[in-house]
């Protein structure tokens, strides 16, 4: 797995998307693989349209990848996406003044 470098612009997208506690629960909960939507607002206590809101902006930024099987959604949390994040996060001098 090898995560793609991101532009300033994009990670400011993830960063403001992983801004709300709700969408980091919904990223961890999707990440050991897929899950329902309906799974996710039962579980989190969220309505089902908030969840479809968080999902969307999860979707929107790659986080959160949708797949289709007949009638059911299932999403999961795409580590490439995250890994992408984490090496820009890591791009940063750690040395200080």
């Amino acid at each position: 797995m090898t995560a793609l470098a991101l532009a300033d612009g994009e990670a400011d997208e993830l960063l403001r998307a992983l801004a709300h506690p709700a969408r980091r629960e919904i990223l961890r909960r999707c990440w050991d693989g897929p899950v329902s939507a309906g799974a996710l607002a039962d579980g989190l206590g969220l309505a089902p349209a908030s969840v479809s809101e968080h999902l969307k902006v999860l979707r929107k930024t790659g986080l959160a990848v949708l797949t289709r099987e007949g009638t059911f959604r299932w999403y999961r949390a795409d580590p490439d996406r995250v890994a992408a994040l984490t090496a820009w996060l890591t791009s940063f001098p750690t040395d200080t003044p």
